[in-house]
């Protein structure tokens, strides 16, 4: 078939970096007898393959085979086109190129999918990045397959058009009343199923260990990160994972990020190998052999690691010192700034990386020193080498550092303490949550207790003439640094949305202090 009109075919698609997506134009023009197809617009070789597959598509639906000299251009050209996604849109070009589907039905249209020898459209990594990037950028629908079209309807303002195949796919083209996708919701896509939610253990069947539990409450409401460190068997991996069923309840766009980044790392979060919390947030329990590149993302095309892959939930390193430096290291910057940076010679990619850490460590190498129950084999010099694996920046980024000792074996016998059931607790860290949505941010994206900016400290975290006394006694005795200062009046405003206080009162800065670990005599 010979092309009816100069101009090309032009259909919209998505490049994935990072996390992110940014639109890209597909043309097709066919001019002439067959001849190679030449394929510009700095492509690689899977999207210069893409063309004889889909030909074959065409062939094996039955479908018109676009004839001619195919020209096919990616804009913008500058960026290097890579991945399977790029067969759909190529499809679709090259029928708008040839007379199997007017130019004019294109219009607006953006496609995404790798299509099968047998013309069958099969699911690629990213489509819900793609998804928002089109939106944003005014295309008014989206064509993909059936399994990309459930995860891309959580986004709000895109036509999500389903089709099995490529014939389904220009027929979808062809009839404006298409039937698109029933938009779905973020959270529903998230959650996990009512056994799932039941599986996540209860805190109150942790005996003893009040102070841990209440740095668990406080990490929990204002988002303070959190170390605990203890002999082995005392319980800190067993709290921690318990913090999962506290957690708060994620917003409509936190949700919505967390869905676009395991689209882009393409892992379902609905499946059963993915752990979410019964808030719906992202847990991640990483293996202390993990590489760097694991765990803060990289390659040569950037993809997330685990440190984006808990964006607005729980990240657990469980034995910290045995975790590579320099991957620890890596971790200061997201633990500051929520993102993390990976350059490259073509350009820098940014991924979100805004956490939880909460991290359990044991004393020293043997693991009991300082134990009532057992007596430590580790000489000063291998203590002093075994903490020196975590830098002091990196400590220096956990608010709440807590020992966590051994309890007494007939404790073990208790009663659970329903005071401290996840049950009750969860209301309670709600409850600071909506305090902190209402003063620390009005109107904008929630803003945690544990990220509050110095400038604003003095405006939440005011304090009477008493507070004002235990504050200045605390900074007399225990020196603290300017950081060091932030930190504690941010735990001790967590402390108070949780006590239901407006202003911070004496009794929480002392708190504070001592979940800081550096509770010192305080002058009288």
């Amino acid at each position: 078939m010979q092309p009816t009109e100069d101009q090309p075919a032009v259909i919209g698609c998505g490049l994935l970096l990072g996390v992110d997506a940014v639109p890209v134009v597909v043309e097709a023009s066919l001019r002439g007898s067959s001849g190679a197809p030449r394929i510009l617009g700095s492509v690689d070789r899977m999207v210069r393959e893409a063309y004889h597959r889909v030909l074959h598509a065409f062939r094996a639906q039955a479908l018109p085979v676009p004839r001619g000299t195919a020209t096919i251009n990616f804009l913008p050209a500058g960026l290097r086109k890579s991945g399977s996604s790029f067969d759909l849109p190529m499809a679709l070009a090259l029928a708008g190129a040839g007379e199997s589907l007017p130019k004019h039905k294109l219009r607006g249209m953006a496609a995404f999918g790798e299509v099968s020898l047998q013309g069958k459209i099969m699911p690629s990594r990213g489509v819900v990045s793609v998804a928002l990037a089109l939106r944003d950028a005014g295309y008014r629908a989206l064509l993909t397959g059936p399994e990309d079209a459930r995860r891309a309807a959580v986004v709000p303002g895109l036509a999500i058009l389903p089709a099995e195949n490529l014939a389904q796919a220009l027929a979808a083209c062809l009839d404006e009343q298409a039937q698109a996708m029933r938009p779905g919701d973020p959270m529903q896509a998230l959650c996990p199923s009512p056994t799932r939610v039941e599986s996540i253990p209860d805190l109150a069947e942790i005996r003893g260990h009040e102070t841990p539990k209440l740095a668990l409450l406080v990490a929990a409401s204002g988002r303070h990160n959190l170390l605990l460190t203890g002999p082995p068997g005392s319980g800190k991996t067993a709290l921690s994972l318990r913090l999962a069923g506290i957690l708060p309840d994620l917003a409509a766009n936190e949700a919505l990020e967390v869905l676009k980044i395991y689209s882009a790392s393409d892992q379902d979060p609905s499946s059963s190998s993915t752990s979410l919390t019964p808030s719906g947030r992202p847990l991640r329990c990483p293996h202390h052999s993990s590489s760097t590149v694991s765990l803060l993302g990289g390659g040569i095309q950037p993809r997330p690691g685990e440190v984006t892959l808990s964006q607005h939930g729980l990240l657990f390193l469980d034995e910290l010192p045995e975790f590579r430096r320099e991957a620890l290291e890596g971790m200061r910057q997201p633990l500051e700034d929520g993102r993390i940076s990976i350059g490259r010679a073509e350009r820098t990619v940014t991924m979100p990386a805004d956490f939880l850490l909460v991290a359990a460590m044991n004393p020293c190498p043997c693991g009991y020193d300082g134990d009532w129950q057992r007596s430590c084999s580790c000489s000063m010099g291998q203590k002093l080498r075994y903490r020196a694996r975590i830098s002091g920046p990196l400590l220096d980024r956990f608010d709440l550092r807590v020992d966590v000792p051994c309890i007494p074996a007939e404790r073990y016998g208790e009663a659970p303490d329903e005071e401290w059931s996840t049950t009750k607790l969860r209301p309670r860290v709600a409850a600071a949550v909506r305090r902190q949505s209402e003063r620390n941010n009005p109107g904008g994206d929630f803003l945690p207790n544990g990220r509050l900016p110095p400038k604003s400290l003095a405006l939440h975290c005011s304090l009477d003439k008493e507070s004002r006394q235990t504050f200045t006694k605390i900074l007399s005795s225990q020196r603290l640094s300017g950081r060091g200062q932030c930190r504690l009046l941010r735990i001790a405003r967590s402390l108070a949305d949780l006590a239901d206080a407006d202003r911070l009162r004496p009794r929480d800065l002392l708190q504070a202090l001592r979940l800081r670990g550096q509770e010192r005599a305080i002058p009288g």
